[in-house]
């Protein structure tokens, strides 16, 4: 079987880790600024589209994070968010996408004057229009950041409370692993743990392997972000094998942020033969230039993926979200019949 973009794009697929303000359409920037009055570096569309992708010569995590403050620059208006929202939905439908979960941190769109329960309804309105005319399922995650003090986390796990059973699905933690340790966000966590909601937190990307072992016992995440430097310590490893803890693993963001040195030094394959729950995510359409499908040509082109392996990287995908296990069921159920119509014949004994 030749494992074709076409076909790979052809294929059912989740979507887990996918920050809103880092995937909008560069003419969406465009016409959103203009609407609103806002600066940009450049109107012209292709040196905008340059100076937003991250690109090759990406030099580390500050370098790719500069493209968000100009997105999030013209994501200050109840409009403009539930916009941005489904063309992303409308984005990842086009590549048979059928679940996505959509991350972003509502302080960042407060600098109009929004309020936050604004600013997470303008997003729901987005998620509810895109799942009523495309066939895709949505989840929303709201993001705390480790740079803010831990009571803007608090006030962030209060609001996703709030919308328990609404649309959202989840809590993340963000940002500077160095600086700002998850511990000093414990208490936001104890809200949402004791909530009973799903938590993912962004950990062992920019910093080693201790940051996911605090991410696991300081604050229970039961899903982490990226994850690049967990083989660093076998013993962990071992614990998120044991206790089949999904990793969110972002190709192309990892090499550009240089949380790898290059796709060759990329855990993925490792983690996967090993048996870990790896999961293939985009993080950033926009900044790293790249959608799912790419995504997953990737580790078919450099990592080696075989046509049975894929699908199983495929399922990871599904079994991985932040759904209740009766959906979850449902859904997996109609992906495995549909990977098997396409050839991808799934033995039952998958983990």
């Amino acid at each position: 079987m030749e494992l074709t973009y076409e076909f790979v794009k052809s294929l059912p697929k989740a979507e887990l880790h996918c920050h809103l303000d880092g995937s909008l359409r560069v003419d969406t920037i465009l016409d959103l600024a203009k609407k609103y009055n806002v600066k940009l570096p450049t109107e012209d569309k292709e040196k905008l589209t340059k100076y937003l992708h991250a690109g090759e010569n990406c030099k580390s995590l500050t370098d790719y994070l500069r493209a968000f403050d100009v997105t999030c620059s013209v994501l200050q208006w109840e409009d403009a968010l539930e916009r941005t929202t489904y063309e992303l939905a409308e984005d990842c439908a086009e590549e048979n996408i059928r679940y996505l979960e959509i991350r972003f941190s509502p302080v960042l769109h407060i600098n109009q004057g929004l309020k936050m329960t604004q600013i997470v309804d303008s997003v729901l309105r987005g998620k509810e229009r895109a799942e009523k005319e495309l066939d895709i399922k949505i989840g929303i995650i709201i993001c705390g950041l480790r740079h803010m003090s831990p009571e803007v986390s608090l006030t962030l796990a209060e609001l996703c409370v709030a919308y328990k059973n609404r649309g959202v699905v989840g809590y993340d933690l963000a940002g500077d692993e160095h600086k700002y340790p998850a511990k000093d966000h414990r208490e936001a966590f104890y809200l949402i743990i004791n909530n009973n909601i799903n938590t993912t937190v962004h950990a062992g990307e920019a910093s080693g392997p201790e940051s996911i072992h605090q991410a696991l016992h300081w604050v229970r995440a039961n899903r982490i972000g990226h994850g690049t430097r967990l083989r660093e310590d076998g013993d962990l490893l071992n614990y998120v094998n044991d206790h089949r803890i999904p990793l969110e693993m972002c190709i192309t963001s990892n090499v550009q942020t240089k949380a790898v040195e290059s796709y060759g030094k990329h855990p993925l394959k490792f983690y996967f033969d090993f048996g870990l729950r790896v999961t293939v995510n985009t993080d950033n359409r926009l900044v790293s230039n790249t959608t799912l499908t790419q995504e997953y040509m990737i580790a078919i082109e450099k990592f080696g993926f075989t046509p049975d392996e894929l699908k199983y990287l495929i399922i990871n995908g599904f079994k991985s979200a932040f759904l209740p296990n009766n959906e979850k069921v449902k859904i997996l159920k109609r992906v495995t019949q549909e990977l098997e119509e396409k050839g991808l014949k799934i033995r039952r004994d998958y983990n």
